[in-house]
């Protein structure tokens, strides 16, 4: 089967992938389509140390072909919507209902796929870049039919990781003020996020002009392209600044921004040793810095929430898909994403 394979040197679209049948309480899936984030391009770049040789992709979704001893919750034919989260669900931090700080769904990555007889790594526990992966049954979400897969694809990782940095990490309030550096795809669902959360201003900031108008499609009442001008809009400063580009600078300009009380979220990816600083005495009018791994998100609840308010209305997923590419085109579709020219490419096979 055809897999999109990093070998530390070189990244390939390879044809002789094999994945072998799912254990108990484990679910095969067909990938029908499957975002292009920047982390799986970060694996390339070093930016996120992974073993190899690894197939890539971690925001997928597609059909249910086979399931394993133990599985109840979908069945072969199941539409279902692939999370990164392995977590275990019996220890301590899965029952607070906290599975994104499960020891056993970071790292440990594990080996389902064979090339040439030789075992191939899983990416973050999904390696979606392929015909058919095998994930743990937590991880598979069943997801409505009329979803079109590509748009389904995107709700895996940056819909949760960026809408639930709204609604579960920062837990943003009726009327109150956010700032989001960054409007790739991640920024994007913090915009929708804010919106949907009933943010009253909502301050998109943006080096490329050009992403204007998706950044107010998707709820920005504010577009800049330099922070500079925030106090402008915001004298007293924010109470929410989002981080979803990965720069130290980024990250410190994010926490001035704050008002009393405000909180600063991380959620782009610097480099594994980055440092970033910030000016201690501001901190004492109670701000915060807050971490945030996944959105804080809870999968199998929020993934079906997200579902149910696309289909409402309320949650834009097609919009997201800037354009899609069968899986043979994967060099352009890095080379596009890379380039900002899309928000998020999704890979078709």
């Amino acid at each position: 089967m055809r897999g999109v394979v990093f070998d530390g040197k070189q990244i390939q679209v390879v044809d002789d992938l094999e994945v072998r049948e799912p254990g108990p309480g484990e679910v095969l899936v067909a990938i029908s389509a499957a975002g292009l984030c920047h982390s799986d391009l970060s694996v390339v770049d070093g930016t996120i140390p992974f073993p190899v040789p690894v197939v890539l992709g971690h925001e997928g979704a597609g059909v249910v072909e086979a399931v394993g001893v133990g599985v109840t919750h979908v069945a072969p034919g199941d539409h279902v919507a692939l999370s990164t989260l392995a977590n275990c669900g019996t220890c301590a931090e899965c029952d607070r209902g906290r599975p994104t700080m499960c020891r056993q769904a970071i790292g440990r990555p594990g080996k389902p796929f064979t090339r040439g007889g030789k075992p191939v790594y899983q990416f973050a526990s999904n390696s979606a870049f392929a015909e058919r992966t095998v994930v743990k049954a937590v991880q598979a979400v069943r997801i409505p039919e009329d979803i079109p897969m590509p748009s389904a694809a995107l709700i895996g990782c940056g819909v949760l990781t960026g809408v639930g940095a709204v609604l579960n990490r920062a837990r943003v309030g009726l009327g109150e003020s956010v700032v989001v550096i960054g409007t790739g795809g991640i920024g994007l669902n913090v915009l929708q996020g804010a919106r949907i959360a009933g943010a009253l201003t909502i301050v998109a900031v943006d080096a490329n002009p050009g992403k204007e108008a998706v950044a107010r499609e998707f709820g920005a009442t504010h577009f800049l392209t330099s922070a500079e001008g925030v106090r402008e809009i915001l004298p007293d400063g924010a109470d929410h600044a989002f981080e979803c580009v990965g720069r130290v600078e980024l990250i410190r300009q994010a926490v001035d921004l704050l008002d009393r009380h405000g909180q600063a979220v991380l959620l782009g990816v610097p480099p594994a040793a980055a440092e970033a600083s910030f000016l201690v005495s501001s901190m004492y009018l109670d701000k915060s810095i807050l971490g945030c791994r996944y959105g804080s998100s809870r999968p199998q609840r929020d993934i079906a929430l997200y579902a149910q308010l696309y289909r409402e209305g309320r949650l834009l997923l097609d919009e997201l898909v800037t354009e899609t590419y069968p899986v043979e085109d994967f060099e352009k579709a890095a080379g596009d994403a890379e380039a900002g020219r899309v928000a998020r490419g999704v890979l078709t096979f």
